[in-house]
């Protein structure tokens, strides 16, 4: 497919297998880098699309996104190194303003998972050695992201990470290892503050609780 005189069929397969086999190269590969700009690019020129209703907006993302469910909904701007190539929504995933999917290689995302403004989702790290990384070299580790979740504003997820499903990431985390599902949890680096039980069945906010009947 060919969208905004960019072809969708983004990089060669020898490219593609760099990034996603979790092992260090340099991207000072021409293609892949002329690839990246020109994906970002076309990502860019497409966000004006959404003004023109929410058919048309579907039909980008289905385009943009390497998989994407029923009834997602992505506030703009959105930004991906990849165009969400490597991003795989699940139904009815929400993402407020400025969610960042550093997508080098695959992000996933389950169904009814929401991200607040400004949560950033990173496969990209480079190494620690000062020899590889003056010499431009990276590595991919995916991202999973599971059923149910909320990731608060200002959250980051950093390259490897899974997140359960049910699982609240506060708001400015940095999430740096694994959490289970059915959690709360909170900080940097960001840890289980607690699981989510009966409490949260009855109050939705601090000291207010919920009315069934009016729901």
């Amino acid at each position: 497919a060919v969208w905004k005189g960019f072809s969708l069929d983004w990089y060669s397969k020898q490219f593609r297998n760099r990034l996603i086999m979790e092992s260090v190269y340099t991207t000072l590969l021409v293609s892949l880098l002329a690839t990246a700009i020109a994906t970002v690019a076309g990502t860019f020129a497409a966000i004006g699309l959404y003004s023109l209703g929410w058919k048309k907006r579907e039909a980008l993302l289905k385009e943009m996104f390497a998989e994407i469910g029923p009834g997602c909904y992505i506030e703009p701007p959105f930004h991906a190194n990849f165009g969400g190539g490597h991003v795989h929504f699940g139904a009815y995933v929400y993402a407020n303003f400025n969610l960042t999917c550093v997508d080098d290689t695959h992000i996933y995302v389950g169904d009814y998972t929401m991200f607040g403004p400004n949560v950033i989702v990173a496969t990209a790290g480079h190494p620690i050695l000062p020899e590889l990384r003056e010499r431009l070299y990276q590595y991919n580790m995916p991202v999973h992201i599971g059923r149910n979740c909320w990731i608060g504003a200002g959250a980051i997820i950093l390259p490897g990470i899974t997140v359960g499903d049910n699982v609240v990431v506060g708001a400015g985390s940095v999430v740096t290892k694994d959490l289970p599902s059915n959690v709360v949890a909170v900080g940097n680096p960001c840890k289980v503050l607690r699981e989510v039980g009966q409490r949260d069945r009855e109050y939705y906010f601090k000291n207010r609780k919920i009315d069934y009947d009016a729901l």
